[in-house]
């Protein structure tokens, strides 16, 4: 190898250090299929391992905080929030879960929202593997984002109302 072809190898971070501070919003989304007697024990907390839901929005919680340390080239962030919701979907045996994340800074939160999303979904997997290993994570995707010099972002299929109604904080 010689010293230009490892100088094309380098990875740096992206200099934010001239972007001016704003208020920016991820919100992520997916589902995971869980089958319809896991679906049931979920709904009516009786699955063995406990609250699958409960744990897993505490899940995705720290994962966002840590995100990273998880992805070498985002930039430590602090945090304002981030929050988890979980919606059941009885057709299809499914929970839909969004991650929101919100900050003010020079970078934005995406990445931050759609780690939680990712942790939230693998543990609803993990505490719901005991009843059906058959388990399907689906349709992981940024919805929207806001701030910065691109201003707001909405995905092409645009927003459910459930989307929506975390975005607007109910």
């Amino acid at each position: 190898m010689t010293d230009s072809d490892y100088s094309r190898q380098r990875f740096s971070m992206a200099d934010v250090a001239a972007k001016p501070v704003t208020r920016r919003v991820a919100l992520a989304a997916g589902r995971i299929t869980v089958g319809q007697r896991a679906f049931e024990m979920l709904r009516d907390g009786t699955l063995p391992k406990g609250d699958a839901l409960a744990m897993a929005e505490i899940a995705g919680i720290q994962a966002a905080k840590r995100t990273p340390s998880l992805i070498p080239l985002c930039h430590p962030i602090s945090l304002n929030r981030v929050a988890i919701h979980s919606t059941l979907r009885r057709q299809g045996h499914a929970v839909e879960v969004f991650a929101l994340a919100e900050i003010n800074e020079r970078t934005g939160v995406e990445m931050e929202a759609l780690c939680g999303l990712n942790i939230a979904l693998l543990t609803i997997w993990d505490l719901v593997k005991p009843i059906n290993a058959a388990l399907e994570i689906s349709d992981v995707r940024l919805l929207y984002k806001s701030g910065g010099k691109s201003g707001d972002w909405v995905h092409p299929e645009g927003l459910s109302q459930s989307a929506q109604a975390v975005l607007d904080g109910h």
